[in-house]
């Protein structure tokens, strides 16, 4: 039995791939280990949506080959993105990789491999865990998408919509509970649009109605990547209403000029979300809200950009991720005239990210006072502190909350606890013994 390790690169759409193809592989008869020098294969799933991307996979493909130049390592497998975007010259830019493989297309991986391909691999579920958190798993409802934003590479990379079947998501996601976990993040390029190509309209509504028949309620059901003209306060009421669904959504709105929007090839949304977001804090003052803006983009004026810092000062996100505008091969954005200096696209996003850390400080203070439900991730075994998310933290990309007087609470447990001092990001707080 060969020992194999992945490397997973890029977004939790790309780690979700990577545990089904851990779980094919381990079906095939392949052992999975924590490090390449413990692995006869190593094995890197890649990223291709930015040039940053690109440069991490390029860089661990150099840092196998230096393994299997040693000795460490016997063979290389590339599989992902890189290899749907840039296939031929990735291969002759590579040639002591032994294996290639694009997204999702397993199949052929295992071929090259010399094994063949489970039956069980046909359901979409078999799974490894590669992140050691089970009580927090994601669950990828669909691959592709169907805009096309003019900064954009993964239509190109990935293909157009591809929703996984309502039973099927829906099966993964109770195995996935009955086997511990706690908070299932449903992820796709947009999941608003889910359903779409097989129901002929958006339908994650159908999705999550089956979705809350089969959780038992104490879940959390966490919604990334949802198009900003797609949710409309009516959602905003069936998420508050839930029992499972997390008043906390993920909203990239890019910006909120309507000329940028429009040369981002995306709807003009301000003041949709306006009323959006007002409304949602109107339904419960605690929803939060995350987003994710494009400072430089082309063209970007300083004019619009100000009107970018105007309105995030005033919405008040709860969480705000930013990039400078990156110019991808083969977007209609790269060839666009009046591209934003390096180091101005630099000093925006620097300028951004203080005004945020600002409105955050503020944000975070509302809760001070507050009982929240915390789930662990991590014990201190020196101090007796454990850290853990409340509703409003996403995994490994938003704050924490440390708490006091846990007693033996141990990572996936779930607790009470009361805020009792905030930072710019995090929270701290005490447990109420019940």
């Amino acid at each position: 039995m060969k020992n194999l390790h992945i490397i997973s690169l890029g977004c939790p759409k790309n780690a979700v791939d990577s545990e089904h193809l851990g779980g094919v592989l381990e079906a095939a008869g392949f052992r999975l280990v924590g490090s390449a020098e413990e692995a006869d294969v190593a094995l890197v799933n890649t990223c291709g949506f930015l040039q940053a991307a690109v440069e991490e996979g390029i860089q661990v493909i150099l840092d196998l080959e230096r393994l299997k130049k040693a000795g460490v390592v016997r063979q290389i497998a590339v599989v992902g993105c890189m290899l749907n975007r840039y296939g031929d010259e990735l291969k002759a830019e590579f040639p002591t990789v032994d294996f290639w493989a694009k997204s999702e297309d397993w199949g052929a991986l295992l071929r090259e491999m010399g094994r063949g391909v489970p039956a069980a691999a046909e359901s979409g579920c078999l799974r490894a865990d590669l992140a050691g958190t089970p009580w927090t798993c994601y669950l990828k409802i669909s691959e592709g998408c169907n805009s096309r934003c003019s900064y954009c590479a993964i239509p190109g990379i990935r293909g157009r919509l591809r929703s996984v079947p309502v039973e099927q998501i829906v099966g993964e996601a109770r195995r996935l509970v009955d086997e511990g976990a706690k908070e299932l993040c449903l992820v796709g390029q947009e999941l608003s649009i889910y359903g779409s190509d097989l129901f002929g309209r958006p339908s994650l509504p159908r999705l999550l109605d089956e979705l809350e028949k089969e959780l038992p309620r104490g879940v959390w059901l966490r919604l990334f990547y949802l198009h900003p003209s797609l949710v409309d306060a009516v959602f905003l009421e069936r998420v508050a209403a839930s029992p499972v669904i997390l008043p906390w959504l993920d909203i990239p709105i890019q910006h909120v000029d309507d000329d940028v929007l429009r040369r981002m090839n995306r709807p003009p949304v301000e003041r949709h979300i306006r009323e959006l977001f007002a409304r949602g804090r109107e339904i419960n003052p605690d929803f939060a809200f995350r987003t994710t803006l494009m400072v430089g983009f082309p063209g970007e004026t300083r004019a619009q950009f100000d009107k970018l810092l105007d309105f995030v000062e005033e919405i008040g996100f709860d969480r705000l991720g930013a990039f400078p505008y990156s110019p991808e091969d083969g977007t209609p954005a790269a060839s666009f005239p009046d591209q934003i200096p390096e180091e101005e696209k630099t000093a925006r996003y620097n300028e951004l990210m203080e005004l945020q850390r600002q409105v955050s400080l503020t944000r975070q203070a509302h809760f001070v006072g507050h009982e929240l439900n915390v789930l662990i991730d991590e014990v201190d075994e020196e101090t007796g502190e454990r850290v853990g998310r409340s509703f409003r933290d996403a995994p490994e990309i938003d704050g924490v909350v440390t708490v006091t007087g846990a007693g033996r609470a141990r990572p996936g447990d779930m607790i009470k606890v009361k805020i009792t001092a905030s930072s710019e990001y995090d929270l701290s707080g005490e447990a109420i013994h019940e």
